[in-house]
């Protein structure tokens, strides 16, 4: 059997888990010509329809589009996204303002349903040669000796190369005993709805609108049915005290009062709708050998981070890249291409981890206040004036492909001239930003 990075062993190859990153992973691994069977829990979504109140709707940026690109569907998930060119900022009391996400206005990302994501790549999945799926199977674990995968009611089935993107409670990992740590957040989330008013857009469709609340937030990305889909981010006692219809509305009215009015099905969507738990996966290692099969994390499974930057799937993305991209230099040699992976994942996914949770306090209450308007509008300034050289964090993480690691400590030098901003450093800002854009 050979492939696009050479021969391949043969090897039977199962992914576990039929969300975003298993059907990108099968697509690239059967376009290698590696026959790939995909096990997933729930029947095919495409006919049972999405779980209610489970989406939070994708922020598809640069990464998630050049991973889609890479098997041609990059055209056909724009063709159902809508572009959110910044954040509409709804604070308590005040105006509205609206803050651009790049220093030219330009820029987007891409408001799409999880749900619509997940059709397509199903469908691609489905219509590549050597690709298999198996719906309603559940996957109970892996037997590493016996090279067998083992599922709920059935006969085990062998695999010589499991990939387990079984998302944030992975059951694979968990029967193999992966050392992992999950940190909770206190706060949950429920998603409810603003419907259209009149056939069109009850809010300005072109951006991701934020009701900052300090140590809360809601949030609202625009659907191509002209709804949006809002996601409460609360502390969980704070879901337990509205426990009457009469209580959510008195709530909204006084908390949310711009958007209440617009959300006829409050009440309903309040009671009817789950309450999610937010949590921070972080597993090492990623891959485990045994005499009959190696096994490997990806997505959720080895990395789940919160939603605040957006990052998730792109995130998770970049990790099928990047096994599609160690098969090609190890020349299909899984052991030594998944050790690789793993090796150079890592750290970028640790990073973007910290950057999400410092989002959150971001979104939830710094993106009120005057002083961050004010540092946000410095920087892009210096962003116009050194285009290409100074960027700000948000469009190195959404609008670049450079390694979520690297942008910590590219941050921090460029926090030395927002220092000299503040100070009006005039001629000596240029000269540091220049020296800074230099260090990259």
């Amino acid at each position: 059997m050979t492939g696009e990075g050479g021969p391949a062993g043969g090897e039977r190859v199962a992914i576990v888990g039929a969300g975003l990153a298993g059907c990108l992973l099968a697509v690239l691994l059967g376009r290698r010509g590696v026959p790939v069977t995909v096990y997933e829990r729930r029947p095919d979504p495409r006919a049972a329809g999405a779980e209610r109140g489970r989406s939070i709707n994708l922020a598809v940026s640069a990464r998630g589009l050049a991973a889609l690109e890479r098997v041609g569907l990059r055209e056909r998930a724009l063709g159902h996204a809508l572009p959110m060119h910044g954040r509409m900022v709804h604070p308590l009391p005040g105006a509205r303002n609206f803050q651009p996400y790049s220093a030219d206005g330009g820029r987007a990302i891409n408001s799409i349903g999880r749900a619509e994501l997940n059709r397509s790549l199903l469908d691609a999945a489905e219509a590549t040669p050597g690709v298999t799926l198996r719906f309603s199977q559940r996957v109970a674990g892996v037997d590493t000796e016996a090279g067998a995968v083992l599922l709920e009611g059935a006969a085990a089935e062998p695999a010589d190369v499991v990939l387990a993107g079984d998302g944030a409670y992975s059951a694979v990992r968990r029967s193999l005993g992966f050392d992992h740590d999950a940190d909770f957040l206190e706060h949950g989330y429920k998603e409810l709805t603003v419907p259209p008013r009149d056939g069109e857009f009850a809010l300005d469709p072109d951006a991701l609108h934020i009701w900052p609340r300090g140590t809360s937030m809601m949030i609202a990305l625009p659907n191509l049915d002209r709804s949006f889909t809002c996601t409460l981010f609360w502390p969980k006692g704070d879901f337990e005290a509205l426990d009457t219809p009469a209580r959510v509305a008195a709530h909204f009215a006084e908390h949310y009062p711009d958007v209440a009015g617009l959300m006829p099905g409050l009440a309903d969507d309040y009671a009817r709708n789950p309450t999610g738990s937010l949590v921070t996966v972080r597993a090492w290692p990623w891959t485990r050998y045994g005499d009959g099969a190696i096994v490997a994390l990806l997505g959720d499974a080895a990395h789940a981070i919160v939603p605040f930057f957006g990052q998730g799937a792109n995130c998770a993305f970049e990790d099928c890249i990047e096994i599609d991209r160690c098969l090609t230099e190890t020349g299909g040699d899984w052991r030594r291409a998944l050790s690789l992976y793993q090796e150079r994942r890592k750290a970028n996914t640790d990073a973007i981890a910290e950057l999400s949770l410092d989002n959150f306090v971001e979104m939830r209450d710094r993106v009120s206040s005057p002083v961050y308007r004010a540092r946000q509008a410095a920087t892009h300034v210096l962003e116009r004036r050194l285009a290409g050289r100074y960027v700000s964090r948000y469009e190195l993480v959404s609008f670049s492909t450079l390694p979520y690691a690297e942008i910590p400590a590219r941050i921090r030098r460029q926090n030395l001239v927002l220092g000299a901003v503040a100070a009006g450093g005039g001629a000596a800002l240029l000269g540091l930003a220049v020296r800074a854009a230099r260090r990259r």
